[in-house]
């Protein structure tokens, strides 16, 4: 079965922003490498950019990875305030939910708080202090 993983893209605080995220989830990068890690002849990368990230990758659980990179200046600035996807987070408890949404969301804006949902799953929204947006989900009836 193929793997859906997100791939997001940093205005060079990639690594602030997955040493925040690794807080939260736990765990061990899988890989971070840096643009001055890789030679491209006929694209030299400026001093300033050189530590900035060419690709890192956090796992989460037992099957998903979140992975990013820095983009660098020659390719534009991203509006993180108009980042209109979201990551979606299928907790296996309620703690779990609990724990993630309110370490995610810390420094962030909460769309809806996390709680009981008219679909009958425990669930909240928010951006986070990165501007990314987040969705963290509990159902029950997964987990019975």
């Amino acid at each position: 079965m193929a793997q859906i993983n997100p791939y997001i893209h940093f205005n060079g605080n990639a690594e602030e922003a997955f040493t925040f995220y690794k807080s939260v989830f736990g765990g061990e990068f899988a890989i971070i490498s840096r643009f001055k890690d890789f030679s491209i002849p006929e694209r030299t990368i400026p001093e300033n950019e050189a530590n900035k990230i060419m690709h890192i990758a956090l796992p989460i659980g037992k099957s998903s990875v979140l992975m990013a990179s820095d983009t660098p200046e020659i390719m534009g600035k991203h509006n993180e305030n108009e980042n209109r996807s979201k990551i979606s987070i299928s907790a296996e408890s309620k703690e779990e939910a609990n724990k993630l949404f309110n370490g995610l969301s810390a420094g962030g804006k909460i769309e809806m708080p996390i709680g009981d949902s008219p679909w009958g799953s425990y669930f909240g929204m928010f951006r986070d202090k990165y501007g990314l947006e987040w969705m963290v989900d509990f159902d029950p009836g997964r987990h019975e």
